[in-house]
């Protein structure tokens, strides 16, 4: 009996699971890999085409006091035209002789230097500069720096555009407007501006109040 106990207490011998087998990553053969594509070089010298601002039809600016002027470098500066530009730089002593004794018709553009729709303008105003050269002037007037022209003509925002013939004002246009529409009516004032000036009032020079 004692035999058979002990053949009893015997511990079961335990069965080793078998591990499955690790399959090892086969190599990746050369050429499997993506070719990963070298960035193109740029050629040399192509400058980027620059574009001119969008226009915000109809937007205009009021004109600011002389005690709220934008920081510097908030806005940036408007260029003064150079001596061989075909754009004048108008103020209230060179009026008169710009554009009010002038023989050819004078498309006035009032701007300011905070007007954010006059930087906008003014790339297609110097351009039609010179697409009339010899057949319109072309003048900018600074509303800051010319208060006893802007107060004549009633300019209360800018940019406006003021066209004159003879010295007398034939036409007028308010804020940003779209070139081809600045353009056409250039073209108008070329056609009919003399005869729309033959029924203004005359300037009596002698009362002008010019320095």
């Amino acid at each position: 009996m004692a035999e058979e106990n002990q053949e009893k207490k015997k511990p079961e011998e335990k069965t080793t699971d078998t591990m499955p087998e690790v399959k090892k990553p086969e190599p990746q053969s050369a050429g499997t890999v993506p070719e990963q594509k070298k960035p193109e070089p740029q050629t040399t010298g192509a400058a980027p085409e620059q574009k001119r601002p969008e226009i915000q039809p109809g937007g205009s600016t009021p004109i600011p006091s002389r005690v709220d002027l934008a920081p510097a470098g908030a806005i940036p500066e408007m260029k003064p035209p150079a001596t061989h530009d075909l754009l004048h730089e108008t103020t209230d002593q060179t009026w008169e002789k710009t554009v009010e004794k002038s023989e050819l018709p004078v498309v006035v553009m009032f701007y300011s230097p905070t007007c954010v729709f006059c930087h906008q303008m003014e790339p297609y105003f110097r351009h039609y500069a010179e697409e009339y050269r010899d057949k319109v002037i072309f003048a900018r007037t600074d509303v800051m720096t010319s208060p006893w022209i802007t107060e004549r003509y009633g300019v209360r925002s800018t940019p406006t555009f003021k066209f004159f013939c003879s010295g007398k004002t034939v036409q007028e246009m308010l804020g940003a407007v779209y070139p081809a529409l600045l353009k056409k009516v250039i073209d108008e004032v070329l056609i009919h501006g003399k005869e729309c000036a033959k029924g203004s009032t005359g300037i009596d020079y002698d009362i002008t109040g010019y320095g």
